[in-house]
């Protein structure tokens, strides 16, 4: 490769090492430090104790819970999508709630499942008394997955919208029913589209904070909460940049899980 073409990889390469090299060398360098700047694997240590391991899972377990009702809600939709005569002005119509602030639209959830919001009145119309549906699993799982949701639902949309329609037909002439058309046909050619929505859905389910303070109360303790706790709370920059170690490291294993197959040429 001459000069000349390696111009115009200098600015990708100096972004590469200014904001994304850079600032996890910062986070490693920070998770070796105990709070009064001396080297220690203590951090490392302590994140292996019971305490931490259960908030981890508890992190998986959430960010799977997320991804997993996102995902069976986004995939019909995109489906119902493509079938549609003005399908572009659907989606848009689905991606535009995205572009508003997430804080206005977690406030807007607080007012909703509020004990004197809409919710609690509707429920004692008929007669029950209100329920507390803030600060509970069901409300922080409820708001994050109509947080990610259009972000599901984009990459499966284009993956069924690309989808050649003459392989249904295909499916059906030689007798397959919907079901076994969807689960040989469908859904293997759109898998990419699962995985894209996957991936940008579970990684940043892990590290959810704000709706976890907000929404749930405290009541889910996230990685994302623990690093917020260690960094602003305790002021222990080097367990929480230990957390965030470890964050970036599940993060790479998801993408690395959920990465896309090179297919070869094309015909």
């Amino acid at each position: 490769m001459n000069k000349t073409a390696k111009g115009p990889l200098i600015p990708y390469v100096f972004w590469i090492i200014l904001f994304v090299i850079a600032p996890i060398a910062l986070i490693v360098y920070y998770s070796v430090l105990d709070l009064n700047g001396n080297f220690t694997l203590a951090n490392y240590a302590k994140f292996f104790t019971p305490v931490y391991l259960k908030m981890t899972l508890s992190s998986f377990w959430y960010a799977f819970l997320i991804t997993l009702f996102t995902l069976l809600f986004a995939y019909p939709t995109a489906y119902l999508l493509t079938k549609t005569k003005h399908k572009q002005l659907w989606l848009m119509l689905i991606i535009i709630p995205s572009w508003i602030n997430l804080l206005l639209k977690t406030y807007a959830f607080i007012g909703i499942f509020g004990l004197y919001g809409p919710i609690n009145a509707l429920i004692e119309v008929f007669g029950f008394d209100p329920k507390q549906i803030l600060f509970t699993d069901f409300s922080f799982v409820f708001v994050s997955v109509y947080i990610f949701i259009p972000f599901m639902i984009i990459p499966i949309f284009n993956s069924l919208d690309k989808m050649n329609p003459s392989l249904i037909y295909a499916s059906r002439d030689l007798g397959a029913n919907a079901w076994t058309t969807f689960r040989r046909v469908i859904f293997p050619l759109t898998i990419d589209g699962v995985k894209s929505g996957i991936q940008v859905t579970f990684i940043p389910a892990l590290s959810l904070f704000m709706i976890t303070r907000l929404i749930a109360g405290n009541q889910v303790i996230t990685l994302g909460t623990a690093i917020e706790q260690q960094f602003l709370v305790s002021q222990n920059w080097g367990m929480g940049s230990t957390i965030a170690v470890f964050l970036i490291l599940f993060m790479v294993l998801t993408m690395l899980f959920t990465k896309q197959k090179s297919k070869g040429g094309r015909v």
